[in-house]
């Protein structure tokens, strides 16, 4: 009887095991990606059969916000500088040593490595973790996060990591050449305030020769003085989109405008960006000629493109009433004859009623046949105004007979 029962208990515990543990190991993985590597360690005390799982995820993200700070920080309302040092200092000392022990506990490849720092790490701490990736994992995507960090010095062997397809560089100093012998894997680069110079950003953008997505959102501060704009001495806007051959998506914003000279473009259309389907433009500037002049050469260049999206500078709009529109006529003549046959969206952020950015939209609205949507997405707009503005652009000559335009108020949307 007693020897009966024992299969059925066996049997019963078996089919007692938690779901999530007979799932195949792809997906656990998955699952255990989607944690803080903290609590993905965690679950090596759950059961036998749990203890090395988290050793084999593809992804591994560090965030630095995570480390507790030593007890005796704790519970303090107010720290000397010498205090704050310190405690930032334990905190970056405890993060480096759990990322090398969870480097070294590895049983299978690293596809995707993130890495926030916001105390004092040094550059000697993050150069060595690359350089462990670089002997001994095959890094896909990559991306450092320097934000409020004591270094944020790039180190240069992230540019030895040639298999790399993702790159995302945030909030980090490119203040060398880089030696380069090609990114010729990456697909997609971001470059969130980095600070660097414009050889150097072409440099590096030379060597990306098959990069479908870039991010290049930068402002004054972060180029080096030597490098801010000298309108004698700007390079050719052409410099800039010969390093981008196969480009599909692109965000820039109103700084990097005034980086390079969009006045000196051959005549006709180029085709340089030929693959471009989707741009957008944070910061856009519309109370001087740079922003739009970009733009225009831009769309010119880009015979493909299929969706515009444009950020307005709100600061900027407070002096709109001094800009007079036959600033922008010779934008707007220049181009007169170009059409968007690929075009079917345009979104534009913080829209007002501000004649060359009116005018900017019926510019679109008239050579787009293949246009679908035009959304405006207004903030504090007067209702008169608003009226005004939809009752202009309804008597627009339109190319495409079904574009809708669309008017949306962002305090609603919020």
């Amino acid at each position: 009887m007693i020897q009966q029962k024992q299969p059925e208990m066996e049997a019963k515990r078996l089919s007692q095991l938690d779901i999530i543990t007979t799932l195949p190991q792809t997906i656990i993985e998955t699952i255990l990606c989607l944690l803080p590597i903290e609590e993905a360690a965690r679950t090596s005390i759950l059961s036998r059969e749990w203890r090395y799982k988290w050793t084999t995820i593809p992804k591994l993200v560090f965030l630095e916000d995570t480390i507790k700070a030593p007890s005796k920080y704790i519970n303090r309302k107010q720290l000397s500088d010498l205090d704050v040092e310190r405690r930032d200092k334990d905190i970056s000392c405890r993060h480096f040593y759990a990322m090398l022990q969870v480097l070294l506990m590895r049983q299978a490849p690293i596809h995707e490595f993130n890495l926030m720092l916001t105390s004092s790490h040094t550059f000697f701490e993050v150069d060595h973790v690359i350089r462990h990736l670089l002997k001994y994992h095959m890094v896909k995507k990559l991306k450092l996060d320097f934000f409020y960090s004591g270094s944020n010095g790039l180190p240069s062997s992230v540019f030895s990591m040639h298999h790399l397809t993702d790159l995302d560089l945030q909030y980090c100093d490119i203040n060398y050449k880089p030696t380069l012998n090609g990114f010729g894997s990456l697909t997609s680069l971001s470059l969130d305030r980095v600070t660097t110079s414009r050889e150097t950003l072409l440099h590096l953008l030379s060597y990306c020769s098959s990069l479908k997505s870039l991010y290049l959102v930068t402002y004054e501060e972060d180029f080096f003085t030597s490098e801010r704009p000298n309108i004698t001495k700007l390079p050719n806007i052409m410099e800039l989109f010969k390093c981008l051959p196969v480009i599909e998506h692109l965000t820039t914003c109103d700084y990097v405008t005034k980086l390079f000279n969009v006045d000196s473009v051959p005549p006709g259309r180029s085709t340089s960006l030929i693959h471009l389907k989707y741009f957008c433009f944070e910061d856009l500037c519309f109370t001087d000629v740079y922003g739009l002049s970009f733009l225009a050469v831009l769309v010119k260049c880009s015979p493909n493109l299929e969706e515009i999206k444009l950020e307005i500078d709100t600061f900027d709009m407070i002096d709109v009433e001094s800009v007079k529109l036959k600033e922008y006529s010779f934008i707007f003549e220049e181009f007169s004859k170009l059409w968007l046959e690929h075009l079917h969206e345009l979104e534009i952020k913080n829209y007002r009623h501000f004649k060359p950015l009116l005018e900017f939209v019926k510019f679109i609205l008239a050579r787009s046949p293949n246009l679908k949507k035009v959304i405006l997405l207004t903030y504090r707009v007067d209702k008169n105004e608003e009226l005004e503005m939809l009752t202009i652009l309804s008597h627009a000559p339109r190319a495409s007979p079904v574009v809708a335009v669309e008017n949306r108020c962002l305090e609603n949307d919020d």
